[in-house]
């Protein structure tokens, strides 16, 4: 992974997305949790490497339903991101297993920066303005609503973490895809972009390549 996608990530990565509330009412699978017994050993600097590997997975797993899992269970996270010091330092830790963990990891720093942009009035402009010239995207219809507002970066965040959720990793990984390349392209054909907007083009093209790079190959 890229370090400046990461270091550039604020706030938190795991948080209640907008329109968390699925139709059809839809929950986590009952019963799962992180293997409490690795996570100790984990954090106790005890656990093999193929253990290690292991929970990497079952992070990754669970990272997608944080948001409808029972509280008990999402607090399964808190030793590990104590351990790390922050969500950011655990999407390293991700990174480091290839396969699922780290293409979640990867797909989960693009859900930050777009939640991040959500609230930057330039980068919504210019998102604005690129649909003025191509209102629907390739890869981007029917995820995209009619009009685009402060809302428009975070529901494509939570349509991407909603497929994963759906076990759906090549829908969510084709849609991560096309909106960093839409969000690139935007600040390239931006009208007078500033800086906030030329380096979000800069951090998409970055986001892109690494879930690329990470992307299970056909």
């Amino acid at each position: 992974m890229h370090d400046k996608p990461l270091l550039k990530s604020v706030g938190e990565l795991l948080r209640r997305r907008h329109g968390s509330a699925r139709a059809g009412g839809r929950s986590a699978q009952e019963g799962f949790a992180l293997d409490s017994a690795m996570v100790s050993d984990f954090v106790a600097g005890e656990l093999s490497s193929e253990d290690e590997g292991k929970l990497a997975d079952e992070v990754a797993e669970l990272l997608p339903h944080h948001w409808d899992m029972p509280t008990k269970s999402v607090e399964a996270l808190t030793p590990l991101v104590d351990h790390f010091g922050s969500q950011q330092k655990l999407m390293v830790w991700l990174d480091g297993h290839p396969g699922r963990p780290r293409l979640t990891a990867r797909i989960y720093v693009l859900l930050g920066h777009l939640d991040q942009y959500s609230e930057d009035h330039a980068v919504v402009a210019a998102a604005r303005h690129a649909r003025a010239q191509d209102p629907y995207p390739e890869g981007l219809r029917g995820y995209l609503t009619p009009e685009t507002n402060d809302e428009t970066l975070g529901g494509l965040a939570f349509r991407i973490e909603e497929l994963l959720g759906d076990n759906r990793e090549q829908d969510a990984t084709a849609l991560a895809l096309a909106t960093a390349d839409w969000l690139r392209r935007a600040a390239q054909n931006a009208e007078s972009p500033d800086g906030d907007v030329r380096e979000m083009g800069e951090l998409m093209d970055h986001m892109h390549h690494d879930i690329s790079e990470a992307a299970p190959r056909p």
